[in-house]
């Protein structure tokens, strides 16, 4: 069982009070059904044992076998992935005390064996009576089955001390797997396969020395000092095994979290790659960061900040096989789970995760970036590179969701990067490169982003603008679409009106090009680009400005924007011409669009310069 705590609280006076724990409180419905079934068992074990009247013989082997038992339990062999860590060869003895002794004696044996070895350990009285009350109960069903079995033969005592040992271990394992999967909140069927899986042929083989010690007692006890070769040859080759493998693993593990390292996700993915390919199964990775760690690191110190990562690296584990690849960042394969299986459980990891406080009030959040293998046009060689941009983009749509790789994010630069970049124009130049790739995903035909770049800075031109404020505002109309990369291609494509749902990611856009542009430090064209969908009359979004209170740029952008759009052909709509764009411009002036921008748009703006730009 797990280590539980108690805590006490000491006073000088004579009243010691006792707080439990909120972790022992927590186990109490496990515990304490299992405590008082075993305690209950113990006592009707013990009236049994006494009614017998065992003779001096009798209580010697039972003080023999006990002795035995608390020595092997003290030294339990490792294993790996079992709920404790290890295995006791005491199930050879209290199932042997069965067989040749019966139920009473067994159980007498395995409660006092747990007892001596757990207090002598100091261990924490809830974790002292449980594990005594576990073996009481195994020992009592192998007892059962001894009782039911007749060994007259060696065929029907090989049949009976294999019950037996099936009991005790059917009884044992579930019973310390629940209290640990509840204590580590960890899945319980999950943890019982995995102890189930380490220690069947341990198990196995324990069996095979609990009927030589069976048949060799009934000759004689002192025979079954033989097993004492079997035991240690079988306790020393394990632990040797066990050493090695613990060798192994600490080079592939993250000694904070416990989980694989990066040299250990690189060396699985590929394993993951090659059998999804021979198999024709798809393989998803996910990559994932904590939002703002470092703010928490330098609020809360490194020591809570390690505290988070093992909290956050224990949620992980549920849902694939989890690394940590970096210093807050970690990652998740999911073999045999295509796109939308690993967005819910992305999802369901992040939810997860958000339940955690690193202080009162200071919730814990994940982003994460998908993408499923194989996809057309992707090399197994660009998975992390493409996660992680779907990572970035999932930062920059408000951080805390999940974000898939599709094809355009191969063009996405790295936008904290290219605003570390001296040159201002080359920070421009890079963000301007999007405008194309912003147009192939959208629902329009033609260059719509760089035509409302000219005609807005056509427009600003006509207005009295300067140079170089023309030419921000250019930036801005080729850029105004820009959060578009976020939005999904199904939304954005879609042939049909939008539901409400969709409509609401959709009017995201502006925020989210805002923050990608915002660390370019490339100001006014990303507070331009925020508010090119705010209304003259304040009914506009994301923030409901109306009148002056909406920048200059961006009343230009949202003239140019909507004209563009319905001088253009969509999937869902064809174009209209240029004179009844222009009309439905002066109709919604004073209430969409400010009446000075659409006046001297109208007056500014010929059909034949729109058509020479669309056809560039």
């Amino acid at each position: 069982m797990a280590g539980t705590q108690t805590i006490a609280e000491t006073r000088t006076d004579s009243a010691r009070p006792i707080r439990v724990s909120r972790e022992t409180v927590r186990l109490l419905p496990i515990v304490a059904p299992v405590v008082f079934a075993g305690t209950f068992v113990s006592v009707l074990a013990l009236s049994a044992l006494a009614a017998l009247e065992p003779s001096a013989a009798t209580l010697a082997g039972l003080v023999a076998l006990l002795v035995a038992a608390t020595f092997v339990e003290a030294f339990p062999v490792p294993i790996e992935n079992v709920p404790v860590g290890g295995t006791s060869l005491a199930t050879v003895f209290i199932v042997g005390t069965a067989a040749v002794y019966g139920w009473a004696p067994a159980v007498v044996v395995a409660g006092a064996t747990q007892l001596l070895v757990e207090v002598t350990r100091r261990q924490p009285a809830i974790r002292v009576l449980y594990n005594s009350a576990v073996y009481a109960l195994a020992a009592a069903a192998a007892g059962g089955v001894c009782a039911a079995v007749p060994n007259d033969s060696f065929g029907w005592l090989a049949l009976e001390v294999g019950l037996a040992s099936s009991a005790f271990y059917t009884v044992n394992i579930p019973l310390v797997a629940a209290v640990v999967s509840r204590w580590a909140r960890d899945e319980f069927l999950s943890l019982l396969r995995r102890a189930v899986s380490s220690t069947f042929i341990p198990f196995a083989i324990m069996a095979s020395l609990t009927l030589m010690l069976a048949v060799l007692w009934e000759r004689s006890p002192f025979l079954s000092a033989a097993l004492v070769g079997p035991l240690a040859a079988i306790a020393l080759y394990q632990r040797s095994v066990f050493r090695e493998l613990a060798a192994m693993r600490l080079a592939l593990t993250d000694p904070l979290t416990g989980l694989g390292n990066h040299r250990h996700f690189r060396d699985r993915l590929e394993g993951e790659l090659t059998e999804a390919e021979d198999k024709g199964t798809p393989l998803t990775v996910c990559i994932l960061d904590i939002d703002n760690f470092k703010e928490l690191n330098d609020r809360l110190g490194h020591p809570k900040g390690d505290q988070v990562l093992a909290q956050v690296a224990a949620r992980l584990r549920q849902d694939g096989e989890a690394f940590r690849i970096g210093g807050d960042e970690f990652a998740l394969l999911m073999p045999g789970r295509d796109e939308q299986e690993a967005m819910a459980v992305a999802d369901g990891v992040l939810q997860r995760v958000a339940i955690l406080e690193a202080a009162p009030g200071l919730a814990v959040h994940l982003s994460a970036g998908i993408v499923t293998y194989p996809q057309l046009g992707l090399d197994r060689s660009e998975l992390v590179t493409v996660a992680d941009q779907a990572l970035y983009l999932a930062k920059e749509h408000g951080k805390s969701c999940v974000r898939a790789y599709h094809p355009d994010l191969r063009d996405l630069p790295h936008f904290s990067d290219l605003g570390d970049a001296p040159d201002r124009n080359a920070r421009l130049q890079a963000a301007a490169s999007l405008a194309h790739t912003v147009d192939v995903r959208d629902a329009y035909t033609g260059r719509h982003s760089y035509v409302v770049g000219e005609l807005a800075a056509r427009v600003a031109r006509l207005l009295g603008l300067g140079p170089e404020e023309v030419e921000l505002v250019r930036l801005a109309g080729s850029l105004h679409d820009l959060g578009k990369l976020a939005i999904p291609e199904e939304i954005l494509r879609k042939p049909g009106p939008l539901s409400e749902s969709e409509r609401l990611v959709l009017r995201r856009h502006p925020q989210i090009g805002y923050r990608m542009l915002r660390s370019l430090g490339v100001e006014p064209v990303s507070t331009w680009v925020l508010h090119h969908h705010e209304r003259w009359d304040g009914r506009g979004y994301p923030h409901g400005l109306g009148g002056e209170q909406i920048p200059l740029g961006s009343r230009i952008l949202f003239v140019a924007d909507a004209y563009d759009a319905m001088t253009s052909d969509r999937v869902y709509q064809a174009h209209v011409a240029h004179g009844e764009a222009v009309a439905e411009l002066e109709r919604c002036a004073g209430t969409q669009f400010d009446p000075q921008v659409v006046a001297v748009f109208v007056k500014g703006v010929k059909r034949e310069e729109v058509l020479a730009l669309k056809n560039g």
